[in-house]
């Protein structure tokens, strides 16, 4: 189907849409009783029309028939991305065989060891500002969903382990943080293998001199949310990682500074923090409350809810802007009747929830014509990753304070926001105008050019001589697929008219990243265990 023609008749003014060719027509009488039934409540009054058919449509899926989706082979497959994207020294039980080790040389300019971690996207640079926030939400999915993921929680705690294990190494040297490995000018400049790595391997960090309170504060975040997994688990390294978060975070909060300012030419225009770093700072604070459960840090939050601006931009969610995170996280505290001084952040949270509703939402959420969030920028699968992922947690937050939030004349009750995450999800999984999967070796359809040098690249194994920096250049432009499938890699994804390109040539759409699955680990295994 056009995506043009899809457009035309996914307006919900029009009187009947299409679900599909094998699909059928429903009027719009249908459509407005059906909406009523799904979302008036008693005493809460009902949305507006237009909000109705907007949100209906969006809720539906998208095939009369959709066969279920194998939310737990997909849990798998998102796992074991990670894998993929390892940096290092490869274990013996690596399950993705064509990679092979790689900078095992990282930090020795410095004299330290930075061997490890991941690789955050299709390149073959390690960015600690993303790498940190893809670890505090690969921890926080353990933390909340764990409980779904069957077997596969325990290649969930090891991916956790991996990155942890990276963070204590950046860490090590007290008031001083390593934020990134790798000069990203002089590799956007190669299309090589990770194995080849012949580019510069410059050690960046931030200090007393030089600060970096939103990368700090994030790998604070990160440690102590680690801290949370481990703590039954291995309990010494769970102390260790919070002792760790601890002084970090004291380093990030007493030398104040964004670290874009401190590293500018080197972390900017990729990972620039255009933020600030105020709502990191609460961030880590926020973990540290929950991992430690000392006073100061609720004190802290309280104290400086105002001057960090903790109520700023409610609806965003990401590796640069963690507003909508930090209220979702501390109004858990208020929903179990222990922390009523936290009111300010379940409002805050309430609100995010009313932004994110189809019809009537914020000017800077949108939805595309087939039901995907969209949000301006590059990579727009890290928005709806993250923003579902919280929808679901808040969801589960409200079930068990049996509570729903108040939106206008619509009362957002738990299951409707289920139902939004799971649309979401399934959207990626295939229910989508084209038909096709966006994760990588999931369904008959997925992407088959992603933007990322390992995958699209032959394999060492395949290919053994050194393929240089320029050599790469006719693999980055073939038009054929990757030889190498890097499995539940998901990808920027489609445009706002629902159109993907499946061409590296289009990063935004076909480039995969640790932070638009990490987030995603959490709701299929949720999903897996309630479809």
């Amino acid at each position: 189907m056009a995506v043009n023609h899809w457009h035309k008749v996914w307006n919900p003014m029009t009187l009947f849409y299409y679900k599909y060719p094998d699909g059928f027509l429903l009027s719009l009488l249908q459509q407005q009783e059906m909406a009523r039934n799904a979302l008036s409540f008693p005493g809460r009054g009902s949305v507006p029309t237009l909000g109705v058919l907007t949100l209906l449509l969006l809720l539906l899926p998208l095939r009369s028939l959709a066969a279920r989706h194998d939310y737990y082979n997909a849990l798998r497959k998102s796992i074991l991305f990670f894998e993929g994207q390892r940096s290092g020294r490869l274990p013996p039980d690596q399950r993705v065989r064509w990679r092979k080790d790689s900078a095992l040389h990282d930090g020795a300019t410095a004299g330290v060891d930075l061997t490890g971690g991941y690789y955050d996207a299709g390149d073959n640079v390690k960015f600690g500002f993303p790498m940190a926030f893809t670890m505090t939400m690969l921890s926080w999915s353990v933390i909340d969903f764990g409980r779904n993921m069957g077997p596969e929680l325990r290649n969930a705690v090891r991916a956790v382990k991996w990155g942890s294990d990276y963070l204590l190494k950046v860490t090590a040297v007290p008031d001083v943080v390593y934020v990134q490995v790798g000069d990203a000018y002089s590799d956007h400049n190669c299309w090589e293998r990770p194995e080849d790595m012949d580019t510069l391997r410059t050690a960046y960090k931030v200090d007393r001199a030089h600060p970096g309170s939103d990368v700090a504060g994030e790998t604070a975040a990160a440690l102590a949310a680690a801290s949370i997994v481990f703590r039954s688990r291995d309990p010494a390294y769970s102390s260790l990682l919070l002792s760790r978060a601890i002084r970090v975070f004291e380093f990030a909060d007493k030398y104040r500074g964004a670290y874009s300012s401190s590293l500018h030419s080197a972390v900017c225009p990729f990972y620039c923090d255009v933020n600030g770093y105020q709502d990191e700072l609460l961030w880590a604070a926020a973990w540290l409350h929950k991992a430690s459960r000392r006073r100061e840090y609720r004190e802290y939050i309280a104290r400086n809810e105002v001057i960090l601006r903790a109520g700023d931009t409610i609806n965003e969610f990401g590796w640069d802007n963690k507003h909508a995170g930090i209220n979702v996280l501390l109004s858990k505290e208020v929903l179990r009747g222990r922390a009523e001084f936290f009111e300010s952040f379940l409002q805050n949270a309430d609100g995010f929830i009313c932004s994110l509703l189809p019809g009537i939402s914020h000017p800077q959420v949108q939805y595309s014509p087939g039901g995907l969030i969209f949000k301006a920028g590059g990579s727009n699968m890290q928005h709806v990753t993250s923003l579902s992922f919280l929808l679901l947690a808040y969801s589960n937050y409200l079930s068990h304070a049996n509570k729903a939030v108040p939106c206008g004349e619509t009362s957002a009750t738990p299951a409707l926001l289920k139902r939004l995450a799971k649309r979401q999800v399934d959207y990626i999984l295939g229910d989508n105008p084209l038909g096709m999967s966006y994760m990588v070796g999931y369904g008959s359809r997925y992407p088959r050019r992603i933007h990322h040098r390992g995958s699209s690249l032959p394999s060492v194994e395949a290919h053994p001589a050194h393929i240089a920096c320029k050599a790469g250049s006719r693999y980055y432009q073939s038009p054929n697929p990757n030889p190498n499938l890097l499995v539940g890699a998901v990808v920027g994804g489609p445009n706002s008219s629902d159109a993907f390109p499946d061409s590296r040539q289009f990063f935004q759409e076909s480039e995969p990243t640790t932070y638009i699955n990490a987030p995603l680990v959490g709701l299929l295994a949720f999903f897996s265990a309630h479809p």
